[in-house]
């Protein structure tokens, strides 16, 4: 792992623009209580700054330090390493909220000393201090950009640690059985047990298990955490933009009875029972010869192959459309779902006649009942081969689940170079291999090129 030595202080803006009853400016770094020094004026209190109690807030001002101007009316606190966030002394100045005071005080830090902090670096401070290891430090913006219960649960789980907890306890097994096959190794005439192989192809395919089980929470984890897109796709006048509306509980979406309303997406998020749903209404897929309208329908197919699910919108009250068909055939059965709509209308569709083999519903998006029903399907879809569990351990990055894969790999290989009766210095490698995958879990096996990818994707001041 390439880390560099921490020996600067950073700055930021630690919360977001515009207008609020109070923004902060945070440092983190060995300066931060010297530099805040030069532009702080306590009010009551005549202690200096580097007096001031750890964790505790202190009432004063902000001052211009070449003209003693006074620049915001404050409250600053000042926290010890290695009792913070960052494991560093920080300084937090709670301002009034606007951005010229934030830009102001912000500027008058930098100018005293402080460098600007890049996108996460102060979580990223907490990882290299020791403080927080990486499946933590990632978890902190899932915890910011959690849109449900559901989501934000998962990601408190991976904040206090159990993930990593888990993952730790895997790679404490593995590390015990390569010390003893090591110790073997090199030392093969001392007073050492042998190692057993039976008892240790049980012990790796008991590990295997516990890491195919975290491997397959990945898909419904990486639900609860980014939710999914669910397009809502027909023909025009099929019922899509009241659907919509249905759905949201509010009339988001223009409904007419003229074909091809909607010309352009429109993109709402739901939740769901604690599930994070994008709901994308779409332009009525059609031949025309509408610039615009062309554009839409275009647009449309290029939702339905991002899309997750796509919710077919078939009006029961027309005639059969083989164009319905031909784009409905194109769509893998697992992602459709048909819905038979306006079934409270003399009918003019033999439902049974072409789609008996398709998931589908029958409902009137007139009556709630309707609604209702879609949202009881799309439920089902996500819960598909998956059990729920409050207290369950759920893999929700992609990082994760591809360092698993190549673990669990690994240890395959390792099983089968011991059935082919290779030597305990060559079936040693895939085990030292293992580890080191789950080592980029945790952060301790990782490169710098990984951790800036990572961080980012954070906000400046987090």
């Amino acid at each position: 792992m390439l880390h560099g030595v921490i020996d600067d202080t950073i700055a930021a803006i630690s919360t977001p623009p515009g207008e609020g009853g109070i923004g902060i400016i945070r440092l983190s770094g060995s300066m931060s209580v010297k530099i805040v020094s030069a532009i702080f004026s306590p009010g009551k209190c005549s202690l200096p700054l580097n007096s001031f109690e750890s964790h505790r807030l202190y009432y004063g001002y902000i001052v211009e330090p070449s003209t003693g101007e006074k620049v915001d009316e404050v409250l600053l606190s000042v926290m010890r390493a290695p009792g913070t966030y960052t494991r560093e002394d920080i300084v937090e100045i709670n301002s009034h909220s606007g951005i010229i005071i934030l830009k102001k005080i912000l500027n008058l830090v930098l100018t005293s000393g402080a460098r600007l902090a890049e996108p996460g670096e102060f979580t990223k401070r907490a990882f290299l201090n020791g403080r927080i290891d990486l499946t933590q430090a990632e978890a902190v913006m899932d915890l910011i950009r959690a849109r449900t219960d559901a989501s934000l649960k998962v990601a408190m789980n991976q904040v206090e640690g159990k993930l990593s907890g888990e993952i730790k306890d895997i790679y404490k097994n593995l590390a015990d059985l390569l010390a003893h096959i090591e110790a073997d190794i090199d030392y093969p005439e001392d007073d050492i047990s042998p190692v057993d192989f039976s008892s240790l192809h049980k012990k790796i395919s008991n590990i295997i298990a516990d890491i195919e089980e975290l491997i397959n929470t990945a898909d419904y984890g990486k639900i609860l955490r980014e939710g999914i897109k669910v397009a809502i796709v027909g023909r025009p006048n099929a019922g899509k933009s009241s659907l919509l509306n249905g759905l949201l509980g509010e009339n988001r979406a223009i409904v007419t009875d003229i074909p091809g309303t909607t010309r352009d997406t429109i993109e709402e998020y739901l939740n769901l029972e604690g599930f994070p749903v994008e709901i994308i209404d779409t332009a009525g897929i059609r031949k025309t010869i509408d610039i615009v309208e062309t554009m839409g329908v275009n647009k449309t197919y290029e939702i339905m192959a991002k899309a997750d699910l796509i919710l077919y919108l078939i009006d029961t009250s027309q005639n059969f459309h083989h164009e319905d068909l031909e784009i409905i055939n194109n769509i893998p059965k697992k992602q459709l779902i048909l819905v038979f709509n306006k079934i409270d209308l003399p009918g003019k569709l033999d439902i049974s006649e072409v789609f008996l083999s398709f998931n589908s519903v029958e409902t009137s998006l007139l009556s709630e009942e309707g609604v209702n029903k879609i949202k009881k399907a799309i439920l089902s879809f996500i819960s598909r081969g998956h059990v729920a569990h409050k207290e369950r351990i759920f893999i929700s990055n992609l990082r994760h689940r591809k360092a698993l894969d190549n673990c669990k790999t690994s240890l395959l290989e390792f099983k089968e170079s011991w059935e082919n009766g290779f030597s305990s210095d060559i079936i040693a490698i895939d085990l030292k291999k293992s580890l080191d995958f789950l080592g980029e879990i945790t952060g301790d096996n990782v490169t710098d090129d990984v951790l800036t990818r990572i961080f980012e994707n954070f906000c400046v001041g987090k």
